[in-house]
């Protein structure tokens, strides 16, 4: 029973290592929101510039670069359906941005959980082998008590910084949420200067609306 949870706490201490770091990598600024997309957005003046667009986006692949690209592909159904169908894709967008923050959760739950599991296990085991000399023996009770708090000790170790990055790479992805959805907004405004209006003035076509692929 003790290799057991002690092989449990060191997967979920490897794993927490693994995800921290993998997703650290993930949402660094530069791979969810490049700067030149961004400029390019700010300078974009109308479908003339949507070439220079599309290039600079096939340049800087990232959650941001998809959503322009989607956003471009729509541009000539009405603004509110456009908007519908841009807000349903920044959603998957954003899911994939969260992906393994749910197991940093877990993780946060569960490591303290298994550490106390191990504390009450080794303190069953010490009491269960007492004996009228061991309890007089008050050092070797004391260590017996000392090697049973190791396991809730390192449930902790392993439980904080999870719960850290989990909190601070949460933020991280609301952050981009709300950024991705204020460039996307500018890029639609500046595509549809009135409201029923497509792209070149002209009232926008009625059509019938396919569900957006997800690549």
């Amino acid at each position: 029973m003790e290799t057991l949870i002690i092989i449990i706490l060191v997967a979920t201490s490897i794993t927490a290592v693994t995800f921290i770091v993998e997703r650290g990598l993930a949402l660094r600024i530069k791979k969810v929101l490049p700067q030149p997309l961004i400029d390019a957005v700010l300078s974009y003046g109308s479908t003339n510039d949507m070439q220079m667009l599309k290039s600079v986006c096939a340049q800087n692949a990232s959650p941001l670069a998809k959503l322009l690209l989607f956003s471009s592909d729509h541009l000539d159904m009405p603004k509110s359906e456009t908007s519908s169908l841009v807000e349903t894709r920044a959603r998957y967008e954003i899911s994939k941005l969260e992906r393994g923050l749910v197991v940093l959760e877990i993780i946060v739950g569960i490591a303290p959980l298994m550490g106390l599991v191990g504390t009450i296990f080794g303190l069953i085991l010490l009491f269960g082998a007492m004996d009228q000399g061991a309890a007089a023996d008050t050092s070797r009770f004391a260590t017996g008590i000392s090697t049973a708090l190791y396991a809730t000790l390192i449930g902790l170790l392993i439980a904080i910084p999870a719960l850290i990055a989990w909190s601070y790479y949460s933020r991280k992805v609301e952050t981009f949420a709300v950024r991705m959805e204020a460039i996307c907004d500018e890029f639609l405004r500046k595509n549809y200067r009135t409201e029923g209006a497509a792209p070149n003035g002209e009232p926008a076509p009625v059509r019938a609306i396919a569900p957006p692929k997800l690549h």
